[in-house]
């Protein structure tokens, strides 16, 4: 594949191709195959196009862009790069330079900035609206339980006479059994025995969801009480004891505690749908 020279793309689409190249395939333009270079440069110039009815609106004529903004922008781009040389080599790669990037991030900025103007006009939302959110998407604000559980795992491998499956199977109620005499000595007997690298941290799986774990070991961890332990349970990996080190309960976030997330959420929805639609009605007026 003959790399793309950046110099065939028009100027001014040239930073919109790099960012709708990185958008859609994660590259660089001069890395796309003709084909997505071809969709690149169809999203790019769409893009632009929006961008220049935005630009030549009456709510652009209301916008000044501070220079410290553009400057911020340039300069989180920037930071991206280890060396001057480095970045100014991308650029060049582009078919840009410092001012044309300038240039592109400046009017990126008034674009954005018309749009947050214009997003200003979106509806307040109302309590009812939070409420009503709340209720039909109930199951978003419910956290199941957890519990926090360490394991101890023997692995079964006929490849090796310490861990075939009678002679693990012996080791893991040898462990069992020293367990039942002294509980307590879990993350020790853990750090020595498991076979698993949670061994480092005295067997700790961490918080778990029911359905997390594979099936046998879920069924036991659930049916365990706060600091019990488990007799021995197999699985795919070999064989567990598990011990519920303590059990955090499900619970509902309060209408009260999750109003200002709601609120939050809805006001953007809001503030999108107006920005869709004062969008719509430049194209249609355009006859875009």
């Amino acid at each position: 594949m003959n790399p793309v020279n950046p110099n065939t793309i028009p100027e001014e689409l040239r930073y919109a191709v790099l960012r709708a190249a990185s958008k859609l395939f994660e590259k660089a333009p001069t890395a796309l195959a003709p084909e997505e270079l071809m969709r690149v440069e169809r999203q790019a110039r769409r893009e632009f196009d929006i961008e220049q009815t935005i630009l030549e609106s009456t709510e652009a004529g209301r916008v000044v862009v501070p220079a410290e903004s553009v400057e911020r922008a340039f300069a989180e781009i920037r930071e991206r790069y280890e060396d001057e040389d480095s970045f100014i080599g991308d650029l060049a790669n582009n078919g840009l330079d410092e001012p044309r990037l300038r240039a592109a991030l400046e009017r990126q900025c008034k674009v954005e900035s018309v749009l947050e103007l214009v997003s200003s006009r979106a509806a307040d939302v109302s309590e009812i609206d939070v409420q009503i959110y709340y209720h039909a998407h109930l199951e978003r604000f419910r956290s199941p339980e957890r519990r926090e559980v360490h394991h101890i795992l023997v692995s079964i491998n006929e490849d090796f006479p310490e861990n075939t499956r009678a002679n693990a199977k012996a080791r893991i109620r040898e462990i069992a059994e020293r367990l039942v005499k002294k509980p307590k000595d879990f993350e020790r007997l853990a750090m020595r025995h498991s076979e698993c690298p949670t061994a480092l941290e005295g067997g700790r799986l961490g918080l778990v969801p029911r359905g997390q774990l594979y099936p046998q070991l879920d069924e036991a961890l659930f049916a365990l009480k706060e600091g019990k332990l488990s007799g021995i349970v197999e699985s795919e990996m070999g064989f567990h004891i598990l011990w519920c080190k303590s059990i955090e309960p499900g619970r509902t976030l309060s209408l009260r505690d999750a109003t200002p997330h709601i609120r939050k959420h809805l006001k953007a929805r809001q503030q999108a749908i107006c920005q869709r639609a004062w969008v719509s009605s430049l194209t249609k007026s355009s006859g875009g």
